[in-house]
């Protein structure tokens, strides 16, 4: 098993779930995150005045998939959250020894 981390952009989180719906990949979680890389945050003008946000609003999602659905999942993500410009983000793929359904204690595989 695996954990999939993606930091993405947010108007792209609805673009991605139904993508992975779409796939058979049926749960994740998802938090409203702020950041920034070398997207280094943007520039507007606010009543005339310049302001920088530094930290600009991003969507991390978080799922856990078996060994032999994380490269379609990634795959999955990266072709449905890309618009090629900097600032799309990153997938962060982490191995996962043991997964527990605390409703029924069914392990490994099977609590996915």
């Amino acid at each position: 098993m695996v954990k999939i981390e993606a930091i993405i952009r947010d108007v792209m989180v609805d673009t991605v779930k139904d993508e992975l719906n779409r796939i058979g990949i049926a749960g994740m979680t998802a938090y409203e995150v702020r950041g920034f890389g070398h997207q280094k945050g943007k520039t507007t003008t606010y009543r005339g005045a310049e302001y920088t946000a530094d930290f600009l609003n991003k969507i991390k999602i978080e799922l856990v998939v078996s060994d032999e659905d994380a490269e379609r999942v990634v795959e999955a993500i990266m072709t449905t959250a890309r618009t090629g410009n900097i600032g799309d983000g990153k997938i962060f793929v982490y191995p996962i020894s043991q997964c527990i359904r605390i409703r029924t204690g069914e392990s490994g595989k099977t609590a996915i």
